[in-house]
Formats: C-alpha cells, sequence, structure tokens
C-alpha cells in the first residue's frame, strides 16, 4: 500500500525549505521533510497522551523561534500549550516535556528561572512532564528544589506530586488473575510425525472452534465487546497448552494482579494495530480524530470492564499537595 503524504504537507515544505534555504539541493530537502514529518517524538506523544485520556480540550505545540535573539537570554519558550477541563473550568498551562531514564531529573537554575520568566509574563502554571522509562508523571515546576547547583527533583516525588490524574484525567486499572483469552483448535488432518529420540513431533492441519474470555470470577463470557477485549492485548498474558487427542487447547490469562495506568495502555494499543515492520509515528497519531481505532473512550471502556468481571479495580490517583492553581480553581 502507498503511504499517503502527510496532511499539512505545504507546511512541511515550507519548513524545510526555511530551515535550509530556498536553493539546497533536493536530497537534502527530502531528508529534512521526513525529518520533520517525524516530528519530535516525546512532545508528540505527551500531546497524544494528553488527547487520549480524556479531559483535554486543546494541547498544541508552541513554536520555539524566538525573536529577537536577545529575548533567549531572558526568556525559554517551552514545548506546549494546554487546556485542560476540570469540572465546569477550563485551565490552561504551559508544559515543557523531558524524557530521562535517570531517578533524578535536573534542571539548571538559568534554564528554570527563563520557562518561570515566560509563564509569569503570560500568567499561566509551568508544568514539566517527564517520561521516566514507560511511566509519565506531570508535575508542577516549584517542587524541583535547588540542591548542589541544579534544582533537582527525585522520580519518586515526580509520581507522588503528578497532575496527570488531577488535570488529565489518568487513571490506573488491575486485571485480576485468572482473566483471559482461551483457543480451542481442532486436529483435522496430520501432516506428518517425526520422533526424536522419547519425544514425538507432529504437524497438524486445525480450525479454531471455539474463543472465550474468562472474567475475574473463571466464569466463560462470550458477550464481551471488542474494546473491552482489547484490555487483554496490552497486559502480560502467561501461555500455556493443553493436548488431547482431538483438540489444543491454547491458553493466554493474567498470571497475577496486575496494575496498568490508562496513559502506559495507550502506546501498547497502538503497537498492537501496527502492521508487520511499521514503526510508531507519534506526529501521525496527534492528527486522528481517535488514536487508537474502536477505542473511542478509554476511560469508559474500562468502567465497563469493572462492571462486566474483567476489570478488579481502578484508582484515580491525586497528589499529595495541589498547586496554587488548583486550590484557587
Amino acid at each position: 500500500m502507498v503511504a499517503l503524504p502527510p496532511s499539512d504537507i505545504a507546511h512541511l515544505l515550507h519548513e524545510a525549505l526555511s530551515q535550509l534555504g530556498w536553493s539546497n539541493d533536493p536530497e537534502s530537502l527530502a531528508q529534512r521533510l521526513v525529518q520533520l514529518n517525524r516530528g519530535l517524538p516525546r512532545e508528540d506523544e505527551f500531546a497524544v497522551v494528553c488527547t487520549w485520556l480524556g479531559k483535554c480540550s486543546l494541547v498544541h505545540k508552541l513554536d520555539q523561534i524566538q525573536a529577537p535573539a536577545s529575548s533567549s537570554d531572558v526568556f525559554q519558550v517551552p514545548d506546549l500549550l494546554a487546556v485542560f477541563q476540570r469540572e465546569e473550568q477550563k485551565i490552561p498551562v504551559l508544559i515543557e516535556v523531558k524524557a530521562s531514564q535517570a531517578r533524578t531529573l535536573s534542571f539548571r537554575p538559568d534554564y528554570r528561572a527563563r520557562l518561570l520568566a515566560y509563564a509569569k509574563t503570560l500568567g499561566l502554571p509551568m508544568l514539566i512532564a517527564w517520561k521516566h522509562h514507560s511511566l509519565w508523571s506531570l508535575f508542577d515546576i516549584n517542587h524541583m528544589k535547588m540542591a548542589d547547583k541544579n534544582y533537582n527533583i527525585a522520580f519518586g516525588t515526580a509520581m507522588s506530586e503528578s497532575l496527570l490524574s488531577t488535570l488529565a484525567g489518568d487513571f490506573s486499572y488491575t486485571l485480576p488473575r485468572g482473566t483471559g483469552l482461551h483457543l480451542r483448535m481442532k486436529k483435522e488432518e496430520l501432516l506428518s510425525s517425526v520422533r526424536s529420540g522419547s519425544e514425538i513431533h507432529e504437524e497438524w492441519r486445525m480450525v479454531i472452534d471455539d474463543v472465550h474470555h474468562t472474567d475475574r470470577n473463571g466464569k466463560q463470557r462470550l458477550d464481551l465487546s471488542a474494546d473491552v477485549q482489547a484490555l487483554f492485548f496490552v497486559n502480560k498474558l502467561e501461555e500455556s497448552q493443553e493436548h488431547t487427542p482431538t483438540h489444543v487447547h491454547w491458553h493466554f490469562t493474567v498470571d497475577d494482579d496486575e496494575n496498568k495506568f490508562a496513559h502506559m495502555a495507550l502506546s501498547g494499543l497502538l503497537n498492537w494495530y501496527l502492521g508487520r515492520g511499521e514503526s510508531l509515528n507519534w506526529r501521525e497519531v496527534v492528527g486522528r480524530g481517535t488514536p487508537v481505532p474502536g477505542v473511542n473512550n478509554f476511560s469508559e471502556t474500562v468502567k465497563r470492564a469493572l462492571y462486566e468481571g474483567v476489570v478488579k479495580y481502578i484508582f484515580h490517583l491525586q497528589p499529595q499537595t495541589l498547586p496554587p492553581f488548583l486550590n484557587a480553581a
């Protein structure tokens, strides 16, 4: 299948020409277009996370080409502007996005001061989105404290003060032990049989004659909707098989009560629907009406799964301290 060009190809072309110069060679232009279309993965990913969780009414990147040049000595333009819906209020915030596997996130004092100067000028809160391995936190920059030379925050503090649930609608949910997917395959025809020592290796032509799920009570379920079934795609499942003279029974079940954040399920579901050899392009996902096909409201999907016996717990996590802009909201 031929890949369609991005919908904003004209904007990308203009940006590439502006950056490279209008007389550059076609090869350099083509390479720059590809780089621009790939976007900035961490900013694009967090923008999708915000829209996926359901309480973000607007999020967009901020153009960081500043003028005059001397303004960069005073102001640091953050990555995103987002507007969240909290009860009946719209709450606009600025967000700087970081990705680090270190246990501590560190800002130089001058860098932090420039971010705060920009936020103060616009009268908006300055938040930091930090991706640590596969886990996102979102916290007020004022939780970063001066250490030796820099302002630091430990990952544990970032998580305990995270606003991702309060602002964006994140939550965690638990698939209980024993829930899962079960296939029964009928042996139709023996194609080959080879003995190796004391073992016999057989090749069969088979057909699947039964598919069902099990809920938290061990009950067979044939009525789960497609979006609830998708919850199993992003959890670690234990695989086991049973062989009888006529069938092979294949089980994929949750081996231990597994807790997962909603924002972590997003990348798992997106990767599940990718074609063979495709890689995840967050910039392309940003432009979709619905990030994951068939899952229009993940929160409602998990709530339905709770009532249908597939999910055991749902937790909405609050920060240890609400920042002033939320206390006043």
